[in-house]
């Protein structure tokens, strides 16, 4: 399903989500969402768990948007497509089980080659690739000063996607959502954030 955005709002209202640092040997891994309108206002917080290397980080995240009270989000934002470690993320199942358009951000642009041979350590690769290939190869997007980062999206054209990321990106590189979504997560699980998202 294709959201056409005949005009984007800056206020557009988007959760981004990201997820809290784990350990060697933890089972769980806090994913936070961060509700914003446009890349100024928060309005809330959201969060989930999911497993650490697992298969249900797209179910929990479309649970998660499904059930918030925030009924007007207009787009889900991710801080790349996997969470947890390896817990793949599949953004088309996301746009089609949540109604609502996904962009998967990322800094820079993902090795393939290295995510493909770490994969080789765990089970079911071929479902966890899946989702990569689904998302389609990343293009790079603008944000500010000339400054890109790269984006996948399901259910919403590129150049819309574009638009929202370059207008959520209001702080740095990063769009607001999920710079603010890692950081309330370092801090909850690490009692103070650091870094950058």
């Amino acid at each position: 399903m294709t959201t056409r955005f005949y005009k984007i709002k800056p206020e557009i209202r988007i959760l981004g989500l990201d997820d809290g640092p784990f350990k060697r040997g933890d089972r769980s891994v806090l994913v936070v969402g961060a509700v914003f309108r446009g890349g100024s206002v928060l309005d809330g917080v959201v969060s989930t768990k999911v497993r650490v290397d697992g298969l249900d980080a797209t179910r929990k995240i479309s649970e998660l948007a499904k059930k918030t009270r925030f009924k007007d989000l207009r787009v889900i934002m991710l801080d790349g497509l996997a969470f947890g470690g390896f817990n793949m993320i599949d953004i088309r199942e996301v746009n089609e089980r949540t109604g609502l358009p996904v962009i998967a951000v990322t800094r820079d642009m993902p090795d393939f080659k290295d995510i493909d041979n770490a994969l080789n350590h765990l089970s079911h690769k071929n479902r966890r690739w899946q989702c990569i290939v689904k998302a389609g190869t990343p293009t790079r997007a603008e944000t500010k000063n000339g400054r890109a980062v790269y984006i996948q999206h399901a259910g919403l054209r590129a150049e819309d996607a574009s638009a929202i990321v370059k207008l959520s990106a209001t702080r740095s590189n990063i769009p607001e959502p999920i710079r603010a979504a890692h950081l309330i997560a370092q801090g909850i699980v690490l009692g103070e954030s650091k870094g950058k998202a």
